[in-house]
């Protein structure tokens, strides 16, 4: 790959491209719609959870349960997706990269996690839920909401959260600093002699 030299004089690979202005605005707003939709779909499983936990009635917490079958997992997972598709398209398009700073990586291993966490810890234990939220409608008494569920809830919005500070402060600085110039280390050996 070649390099050029840009207005600055700084170096940047000739083989990059950004996103044009439009473009990236288009993508940035994917982006935070579905990180809004995610944190949106995180609050009503929380609300749905807490009311199948706390209420006394069998019916309500039957029901509750099983909404959260229904439009949880997949729709969260989705919104997962593509709040981490936008956000590789903005990190390879636009300054930042996927690995330059240090807050543009840990939300991407944050997505990342939180994404597999979904998928493989929290549609099971969902799964099961709303199997004992049906035998709860039939009248088993023995069915009791498990408490595990309430983790997830406090968990995975507390974790959202911190990758919007992160988006918004964008702290810590880059994760190695930029490598100088070839000919700028000759010159300053040429003139030390």
């Amino acid at each position: 790959m070649t390099t050029t030299r840009n207005a600055s004089g700084t170096r940047k690979p000739s083989g990059t491209r950004k996103l044009s202005g439009r473009a990236r605005k288009a993508v940035l707003l994917v982006h935070v719609l579905s990180a809004a939709a995610w944190l949106g779909i995180d609050v009503a499983l929380g609300i749905l959870i807490v009311i199948a936990v706390s209420t006394e009635d069998v019916t309500t917490a039957g029901i509750a349960i099983q909404a959260v079958d229904m439009f949880a997992i997949w729709p969260m997972f989705g919104a997962s997706l593509v709040c981490m598709v936008s956000g590789v398209v903005l990190g390879v398009g636009s300054k930042y990269g996927l690995v330059r700073y240090w807050w543009v990586a840990v939300k991407l291993v944050l997505n990342i996690g939180m994404s597999l966490l979904i998928a493989f810890a929290l549609r099971p234990g969902v799964e099961e839920a709303a199997r004992i939220g049906a035998r709860m409608l039939a009248g088993d008494s023995a069915a009791v909401v498990p408490s595990g569920l309430l983790h997830p809830v406090v968990v995975a919005p507390t974790l959202l959260l911190f990758a919007y500070v992160l988006s918004v402060f964008k702290p810590w600085g880059r994760i190695r600093k930029p490598a100088e110039p070839v000919g700028r280390q000759r010159r300053d050996l040429v003139g030390a002699a």
